[in-house]
């Protein structure tokens, strides 16, 4: 297992409702964590890199309803 974080910023803050969706993507093999940050306009993603990548992490939080703007880069 190689785990590995993920940051995305979003628009429009998540609501109930998508943070119900975002509990039932716990649910996806993969994903380990997930951390929301109000102020910053953020989410992380901590992932297993053997069965995921930023780009299907991406797709599971825009299924949730989560309006994604950009990856953040870490450094």
């Amino acid at each position: 297992m190689t785990l590995l974080d993920v940051v995305f910023r979003y628009g429009t803050p998540p609501g109930a409702r998508e943070m119900w969706a975002l509990n039932n993507a716990w649910q996806v093999y993969g994903i380990r964590k997930i951390k929301s940050d109000e102020k910053e306009h953020t989410i992380r993603v901590e992932f297993d890199a053997t069965r995921l990548n930023d780009g299907e992490v991406a797709a599971i939080l825009r299924r949730a309803g989560i309006d994604l703007r950009e990856k953040v880069q870490l450094v």
